[in-house]
């Protein structure tokens, strides 16, 4: 159904036939020729219908309005000069849609427009009761993309350069004490007695450790039944890491290490390592606290 993602379009797809899905976020009308802005989560590419150059498409293109999901067959076109959009990766291209194929339409009003979402204010409540909406939105897209890259930079890095392994520990656990209450589950097949939801691995990475799987790490889910605060919620994901036969510099040096690695291929930061470090005495003496935000300076007087 489809040969290219909408944000990945430029000029050097300039003549080639193209396959596009995703949602519509603007129609335009401009005096008989019909624009869409078509969106997944790559991007935004512009759509256009001429009912003299593209007069099969036309007509449905009409119809179409705002979050319709459609497919799209049409050439790769350069816009006009007067039209190019720096502001889009794709703004220098456009597509002449010979085809539209509606794939879905709506039933009734969208409680709110995904494409004027990040400009007007929609009630926090709204957005989580119709979450499929929210995360159309580009900030959402955004958001979720960057969790992605930081995850998949994580693994490079441990796994190519550092020689770790990724190891699934279980989640359905017995009790163990840690620094808050656990999540239970009962068990159907034991009655009366149940599993645990683990606050986080220790337990089995220290098996690990153990067993001789020297370095570990996990991209770990961990539960704990605690009220919210602005450093905690009740699940949540971690970055879990285990180390045998390394010293405590090393240890450090390691981490400085991986955080720069995130930031060059995530961001395109060069990050001078190593970092700026503090002893718990300096910080405590300084700040009176173990966790200062030294960009403010606010040190003791």
């Amino acid at each position: 159904m489809r040969t290219h993602y909408c944000g990945q379009l430029n000029s050097n797809n300039i003549e080639e036939t193209v396959n596009l899905c995703g949602w519509v976020d603007r129609r335009r009308d401009h005096g008989g020729v019909i624009f869409l802005d078509l969106r997944d989560r790559t991007g935004i590419v512009q759509i256009v219908s001429d009912p003299e150059r593209t007069p099969d498409s036309y007509q449905i293109a009409g119809d179409i309005r705002n979050e319709y999901v459609v497919q799209i067959t049409g050439r790769v076109s350069r816009r006009p000069e007067e039209s190019l959009n720096p502001k889009l990766p794709t703004g220098e291209v456009e597509i002449y849609a010979d085809d539209i194929k509606l794939l879905n339409g709506l039933g009734k009003q969208l409680p709110f427009q995904v494409s004027t979402a990040e400009t007007e204010s929609v009630r926090e409540e709204l957005r989580l009761k119709y979450r499929y909406l929210d995360l159309r939105r580009e900030r959402m897209t955004q958001n979720l993309q960057l969790r992605h890259e930081v995850i998949k930079a994580i693994r490079r890095f441990l796994e190519d350069e550092q020689n770790f392994i990724e190891v699934e520990t279980p989640i359905l656990t017995r009790s163990t004490p840690e620094g808050a209450r656990d999540y239970l589950v009962p068990s159907r097949v034991h009655a009366g007695e149940w599993f645990a939801l683990p606050q986080s691995p220790q337990l089995f990475k220290q098996m690990l450790m153990v067993s001789g799987f020297d370095r570990y790490y996990q991209i770990a889910r961990c539960f704990r039944d605690e009220d919210l605060r602005a450093d905690r919620q009740p699940e949540f994901t971690q970055l879990d890491m285990e180390m045998s036969f390394m010293s405590q510099e090393e240890i450090i040096q390691l981490n400085e290490k991986l955080v720069g690695y995130i930031f060059e291929k995530v961001k395109g930061v060069d990050l001078p390592l190593p970092f700026p470090r503090l002893t718990y005495a300096e910080a405590m003496d300084r700040y009176g606290s173990d966790k200062p935000d030294i960009r403010f300076g606010l040190e003791l007087v």
